[in-house]
């Protein structure tokens, strides 16, 4: 359970990454409703990350919530963004996915 609240946790960083994205292409009202978005994200990625280290090791879970939130981020980025996906940003992205995944693996709980 607590590595399915992990994931969940990652995927609300990647949301508050990506609303400060927003905010900083903004103004206005529109950039004070992004803001809203990223604390609000920032909250609840923060409270499930807490919740996920009760039962697992914090260095692992910390290490698989920044891991979802920087891949969660480039896709953003790439696809939102428009931010480039060339060769290496790939291929770089893939081994970050594959460290994820091991560490999972070899994680005890």
């Amino acid at each position: 359970m607590n590595w399915i609240l992990l994931v969940i946790a990652g995927f609300f960083e990647v949301g508050f990454a990506s609303c400060l994205g927003k905010a900083k292409e903004t103004s206005g009202t529109t950039s004070t409703l992004w803001m809203g978005g990223f604390f609000v994200c920032l909250t609840i990625s923060m409270l499930l990350l807490y919740k996920a280290t009760q039962t697992l090791p914090i260095g692992t879970a910390y290490a698989v919530w920044t891991g979802i939130g920087a891949v969660g981020t480039v896709l953003v980025g790439i696809f939102v963004f428009k931010e480039p996906a060339d060769f290496w940003r790939v291929f770089f992205l893939t081994t970050l996915i594959a460290s994820i995944v091991g560490l999972k693996f070899v994680s005890s709980h």
